[in-house]
Formats: structure tokens, sequence, C-alpha cells
């Protein structure tokens, strides 16, 4: 079929040249003038290979990228990674805005890692079943802070401890503090070392650590996170038990700690865990940039935000057992299940059938000793709360 196309070129452009009519010719062989003239014009050329089709595609794309711009974005990709920064295609592109690089569009630097072979493939997240969740919702810096532990970890030796550690859910600012162990004094420290850096939230979101609350023998006895807050006029969240992801943010902060922190590294002394914990703290506040903070660094949303912070009037943290407290509030997430029961630190109490697979806020008054149990807000049960 190509070969006869050629001919026929080949045998149009010779009868035009001998001085038949481009008319007479077009009308013979069913083409347009246009048609004949473009292989008139190419046979004059002098190509010996005029006949034949030459590839449609332009020699020039205006939209490809620079060869020089791939090898940029490479490179940046390649120094964020090496220090232990953020390294997706929208940190590449605030990186390269802050270098005063004309960044192209996300999409565009996500293809040029893929031709790189720089994409780090990661798993989808948590997607939600639908039954609404009574989440604290942060507007302004300080207001919730999610707390968790990370560990055992273990130095050279073997030598064990735990890391603890915090995020200011408004800026992504973190605090990182090593513990010997998950005891009451261990934690109240390294939670009031965390607030001396990072300052004292109004809520304390945490999961359903033994050390959190106190004793499932004594449920209504408040545990020494308990105390300490309440005494520092914060409110304890405590999540449902078994649902690690609505401490999504911690969650997710522990898995950044975990790639890119200290465990990276052998690690001989405590000495050197705190120094590389600080590091990281540091490095995380000051360098990582997030998407919901518009690419901004955790300090810069709190710079920006212009908020004054509460922080401890005093280095060392109180002493365990603290005296319990006389007024606040502490706060339960629990989902009920079909037996219309909640389960409060090891205590059960029924609520209204209305209630039955959702979730509910079970708020303890301290100064009321009382029991409020709330679903979308509203009140729907009530008990007396005798605390010891």
């Amino acid at each position: 079929m190509v070969e006869a196309t050629v001919l026929e070129r080949h045998r149009a452009v010779t009868r035009y040249l001998r001085g038949e009519s481009a008319t007479a010719i077009c009308q013979s062989l069913g083409h347009s003038r246009e048609w004949l003239y473009k292989w008139v014009k190419r046979q004059a050329s002098g190509d010996s290979r005029w006949a034949e089709e030459r590839p449609r595609r332009p020699h020039r794309s205006p939209s490809r990228l620079a060869p020089t711009i791939e090898t940029t974005i490479a490179a940046t990709r390649r120094s964020l990674a090496q220090r232990h920064l953020f390294c997706g295609a929208q940190a590449i592109a605030w990186e390269l805005t802050a270098l005063g690089v004309a960044a192209p569009s996300v999409r565009t630097i996500g293809r040029v890692l893929d031709r790189h072979d720089l994409v780090a493939r990661q798993r989808g997240g948590y997607v939600a079943k639908g039954v609404p969740y009574p989440a604290l919702r942060p507007e302004r810096p300080g207001e919730v802070h999610q707390t968790d532990f990370v560990g055992p970890c273990y130095l050279r030796g073997p030598r064990r401890f735990y890391s603890l550690h915090s995020v200011d859910l408004a800026t992504g600012r973190c605090g990182v503090q090593r513990v010997v162990n998950r005891s009451s004094q261990p934690t109240l420290d390294a939670l009031w070392a965390i607030w001396w850096r990072l300052g004292i939230p109004e809520h304390q979101q945490v999961d359903n650590e033994m050390v959190f609350y106190g004793s499932r023998a004594h449920p209504r006895g408040m545990g020494p996170l308990i105390r300490l807050c309440l005494a520092s006029a914060v409110e304890p969240w405590f999540i449902p038990p078994a649902e690690p992801w609505r401490n999504g943010v911690i969650e997710k902060f522990n898995d950044i700690w975990q790639q890119l922190g200290p465990l990276r590294t052998t690690l001989r002394s405590v000495a050197a865990v705190d120094h590389a914990n600080r590091a990281f703290e540091d490095r995380h506040n000051a360098h990582y940039r997030y998407s919901k903070l518009g690419g901004r660094t955790p300090n810069a949303a709190l710079a920006a935000s212009a908020v004054r912070l509460r922080f401890p009037d005093r280095a060392a943290a109180p002493t365990h057992p603290l005296p319990r407290p006389e007024t606040g509030r502490y706060h339960l997430i629990r989902f009920v299940r079909h037996d219309g029961r909640i389960d409060i630190f090891g205590e059960a109490f029924r609520v209204p059938t209305e209630a039955v697979y959702t979730y509910v806020r079970a708020t303890v008054d301290v100064a009321r000793q009382q029991l409020t149990i709330r679903l979308d807000g509203r009140v729907i049960d009530e008990h007396r709360y005798l605390l010891r």
C-alpha cells in the first residue's frame, strides 16, 4: 500500500511536469490541487526520497521541560532525601520556589520523578466508614496536641527505651522525648519536657495506655496523665480502644520518626538518643513543609498565627503521685455496640438505645462528680460519678 502511494505521487508529478493540467490530474486521481502542489514542491527540493511520508511530530514541543529543569528536579529530590526531609512532588515544588526556580506543576514534577525512578510507593490511607465521629477540630496553635508512645526501641548492647511524641494539630510542631519506661514518673517528666518546648495545650488527646488513665482496678482514680492535665487546666481526650487511626496525625508522625529519625543510625548511649531526638525535632519544625499548612513549615505556621502559647512555670515536672484534682473535665470517645454499653476504664455503663452503633462522647466533670454522655453534641444520658 505504501509503495503504491509513493508510485502514485511519482506519476502525478511526472504528468504535471510534462504539461498536463493540474485539474485533469487531480480529477483522475481523486485528490485536491493542494495535494498535487505539495508533492511538486517536495520534488523540486532535490530530496531523492521526496515522495515518502515524513514524521508529523513537531521538531520541538513548547511544553516539554528543558533537560536542565529535569536534572534540577532530580537533584532537589535527592537533596531533600539526604537531609531526611519530605521529598515528594509537592515538597520539591516548594523547595524549588524557595530557591528562586520557576517550578513546573506538581503533576509534571511527579512525571519527572517517575521517569527517573525516584518515586517511593506508599500504601493508601485510612478511608472513613461513614459513621460520624466527634473529632476535635483545632483552629489555632496550642488548642490540641496528640500524644503517643513509640517502642520499645533498642540501643546497641542491647538497652531498651521508649520515645514519647506529641504533635500540635494546628501547626504540625512536634515534641520528641526519650523515656526509660512507660511508668508514671518517667511519663510525667517526658510530657512536661515536651510542654516546656511545645507549649501547654488546651486539649491533650491520647490512646488508652494504662499510664495515661490509671488502672482498670480503680477506674475513677484519675491516673497520672489525667491529674497532670487537670492541674494544668488541660482537658484530656481518650480515643476509642483499638482504633489508633483516631490519633492519625501522631501515628503518621511516628512513622516519619521511625523512617527519618534517630533509628536510622546505630545508637550507643542515651545521650546519643537525646541528641538525635532534639536534632530531629528541630529539623522537623524548622524545615518540614506540609500541604495542610499551605507549604509552610511548622515554625512558620506558628509565627504566622501570632498566637501566644502557654508554657510551664518551672522546668521540673510535678512528682507522682499528684494530688486529686478538684476541678476540670476529661473526655472519652466510645463506640456503642449491640449491647448498648460503653467501657469507662473498665467500668461498664448502659446508654440509650438510640446510641447503638454510633460514637458517643463521655465527659467526666470532676467538680460536679458527674458523667455526661453526648451524641452528636446533645446530652442523651447522665450518671452520678463519684471520684476516688
